[in-house]
Order: structure tokens, then C-alpha cells, then sequence
């Protein structure tokens, strides 16, 4: 798919200082060696494009990009900030989870430059609704304090659908602490070897940050999974809009 092809086919908005893509799963936003990305393919066609915040390669939907450094840095400050408002969903592989949850699990990087978090598994602590590991346990490497909160859509058939708000945004952070409290994303290529699953069930979905050159000064964006993302579920052509109701729900509640 050209530049041009794939930017049409997936735009979620625009205006003279942004451009917002629902990404499908499979390419990269920007900088991963030997490969194609959407900022490289963007300079190809003649387009200069600024990510705003990076997505993995193996995530589909929204992803932010500014045409001008003006606009990228108003909007990269929010998330330095930690105050952009982030959505995603994931399908994992557990009926275990609470009604609700937060993660403050640091993380650190291993051998390989892996993602893990930065103490052994047994030391991570559960008191209630909420998983941490005590300062003694941490290993004696640079660590990165990430917390994500989550809530529970719905179980089935040995998954579950979680609604999460990544409060920082470490490189694989969803994937990794979902993975080391025993609740992996389906596919996750870093965890499931099997290659039986033809995608990563992680999805960007909301996005809401200032935007001082629009009117009203907001940017609210959405990109809607499409209906692959849903199949560990076995979900019903009528499923899908329920479930993204009950999920806004859980989340403005929380």
C-alpha cells in the first residue's frame, strides 16, 4: 500500500497542524531498523510528518502525527506530562482479573534490550486491586516507575476485555505488565511463540489532548477496532458497539 493509498484509506482526522491515522497492526510508526514505517513512507511521498506518541508495530489504531514542530511540541509536552488522555483495549488471556485495577509495576531493561519489569516475578505484590513491587525488590538496574489502570469489559471463553488508561507510556508497558501478572494479550508475539494467532489483540482507541489552534481548543479522537480485533471473543455482529458502551462507561467511572 502507497502512502497515499494508506492515508486515505485510514485517516481519522485532520486539520493544518495534525494528522490522526488509524494504523493497522503490521507496520511501524517511525525508526524500527529493516522495515517500512508510516513517517518513512509519509517523507517518500513528499510529506513531513512528526510523531506525537509511538505505538508498537504489532498494535492497530490511532496514532497522532503533527505537520509542524509548533503543534508537536504543544502536544508532546501533554504526554511528558502525563496529562493526555489515553484509551486502549486488549483482549488477554485470563478470566482472572478484578472489576478494576492499577499496575505500578517499574520497568527495566534487560539483555537483548528486552522490556521486563525491574524486579523477579515472585516479588510482585497484590493488596487488593492493585499490583506493585516493594523498593528492596527491585533489581539493581535503572528502572522506570509505570503504572497503567484497567477496567474489566468482559469475560469469556478463557478472555477477557479490558478498557486500560496507560498513565506513563513506556515502551511495551501494557504488554509487559499484562503479561507478568499472568494475563498476557492474545498474540503477543514477545509472550506467544506459537504464531497460531495472526495478530496482536492491543488496540489504541482514545485520545483526548489540548489543542490551543482549534475551536473548541480540543482534540478528542477515536479509531473503532475493526471487527477481527474481536474474534477471541467470539463476538456478535451487534457485540462490538455494546461492548465500546460499557467500556466508556467503566472508564468515566473509574
Amino acid at each position: 500500500m502507497d502512502w497515499s493509498e494508506l492515508r486515505a484509506r485510514f485517516l481519522v482526522e485532520e486539520d493544518a497542524a495534525i494528522l490522526a491515522l488509524h494504523k493497522p497492526a503490521g507496520i511501524s510508526v517511525t525508526g524500527e531498523r529493516h522495515d517500512t514505517d508510516l513517517v518513512e513512507l509519509a517523507a517518500a511521498a513528499g510529506e513531513t510528518l512528526y510523531p506525537v506518541h509511538r505505538i508498537d508495530k504489532v498494535t492497530s489504531g490511532l496514532v497522532l502525527l503533527a505537520k509542524e514542530l509548533g503543534a508537536h511540541g504543544q502536544l508532546t509536552r501533554q504526554f511528558n506530562k502525563q496529562t493526555a488522555d489515553k484509551a486502549y483495549l486488549a483482549i488477554v488471556e485470563s478470566t482472572e482479573l478484578p472489576d478494576a485495577g492499577v499496575l505500578e509495576l517499574p520497568l527495566s531493561v534487560g539483555r537483548k534490550n528486552r522490556v521486563r519489569i525491574a524486579a523477579p516475578r515472585e516479588s510482585i505484590r497484590r493488596v487488593g486491586d492493585r499490583w506493585f513491587v516493594e523498593d528492596a525488590d527491585l533489581l539493581d538496574t535503572k528502572n522506570y516507575p509505570s503504572r497503567t489502570d484497567f477496567v474489566t469489559v468482559l469475560r469469556r471463553a478463557g478472555h477477557s476485555v479490558l478498557a486500560l488508561r496507560p498513565i506513563t507510556g513506556r515502551r511495551h508497558q501494557i504488554r509487559v505488565q499484562l503479561a507478568w501478572i499472568g494475563a498476557p494479550i492474545v498474540g503477543d508475539p514477545l509472550f506467544d511463540k506459537s504464531g497460531a494467532n495472526a495478530r496482536t489483540y492491543l488496540h489504541s482507541w482514545r485520545l483526548g489532548l489540548a489543542a490551543p489552534w482549534r475551536t473548541p481548543p480540543e482534540l478528542a479522537l477515536a479509531a473503532t477496532p475493526d471487527a477481527d480485533f474481536w474474534r477471541p471473543i467470539d463476538a456478535a455482529p451487534h457485540e462490538p458497539d455494546e461492548l465500546l458502551g460499557r467500556a466508556t462507561e467503566l472508564l468515566r467511572a473509574g
